[in-house]
């Protein structure tokens, strides 16, 4: 299985997913009003799970397996982290972001292999606020970044039948979660190969120990060959795009990489079909 593949489908979902998000966190603002629940027409199922972290205590997790988990007990899978942005939580890809049916599309069409899609709490000791954003990082507010980037790669990879190797493994998420996918993933890319952001921002305030505009500089040469990456950023999102467009221009030295951000932007927030031909830009081997 090549992970072009893979990636090429996460750019679709993560494109439909956030499009669907936007309107929740950009439009509605916050605080949101709970959002009715996602269709569940299809033979996905969510479950929440919890495990106990050295680093943060006994945590949430949510996993979606594959159709056919069931059915070939001797078969592996790529993995999907999906980390949710500010005010959310470990539910919010199923309640506000429809992914049941963003997954089915994409399964019935071939453009995702069958994986398993984690989407992990995210939230700081501090929990879910409108007032700010996920510490994704290690720091006075709890380890997130040890939380996800190890401990619950630890987990799932002793839960689940998934494929060992981190070209297989892939990290991302929506505004604060694209953020906090590279800040995290750019430390462990022992784990994750593939990280992905959909108007995320790159520079952080707490310094640049937790800006990926700032870690992305220092990777080796062999760190960044081996490294996947999407992003992309709405138009109408100036402060977004621009982080997103100067995220790439540092990074554009990773060589098999084709994106760019600025061509996938979608036009607006509520022009949520022409997110769906992002699926037409493809990071080749």
């Amino acid at each position: 299985m090549k992970f072009s593949i893979i990636l090429v489908g996460i750019a679709s979902a993560i494109a439909i997913l956030g499009a669907t998000g936007y309107y929740y966190v950009f439009i509605l603002g916050a605080p949101q009003l709970d959002a009715p629940k996602a269709e569940t027409a299809t033979k996905l199922k969510f479950q929440l799970e919890s495990f106990n972290s050295q680093a943060m205590g006994t945590r949430q997790y949510g996993v979606i397996l594959p159709p056919d988990y069931q059915k070939n007990l001797h078969k592996r899978y790529p993995v999907i982290f999906l980390l949710h942005g500010g005010h959310d939580d470990v539910r919010a890809y199923v309640d506000k972001y429809r992914i049941f049916n963003v997954l089915d599309e994409l399964y019935q069409s071939g453009k995702l292999p069958p994986c398993i899609i984690i989407t992990p709490d995210g939230n700081d000791l501090r929990g879910s606020s409108p007032l700010y954003d996920p510490d994704y990082y290690d720091g006075p507010n709890g380890k997130v970044g040890t939380l996800i980037g190890l401990e619950l790669v630890k987990v799932v990879k002793s839960r689940y039948r998934t494929l060992e190797k981190p070209q297989f493994w892939a990290l991302g998420g929506v505004s604060s979660g694209g953020w906090g996918a590279f800040n995290i993933g750019l430390r462990y890319l022992k784990n994750f190969n593939i990280l992905f952001s959909h108007s995320g921002y790159f520079t952080d305030n707490s310094g640049s120990q937790n800006s990926p505009q700032e870690i992305v500089q220092k990777l080796s040469f062999n760190d960044k060959k081996r490294l996947r990456v999407y992003l992309d950023a709405g138009k109408s999102d100036r402060d977004l795009l621009a982080s997103t467009k100067t995220f790439w221009t540092l990074e554009c030295s990773f060589s098999h990489s084709t994106s760019r951000s600025s061509e996938l932007a979608v036009s607006s927030h509520t022009d949520f079909t022409r997110t769906k031909s992002v699926v037409k830009t493809v990071f080749t081997l």
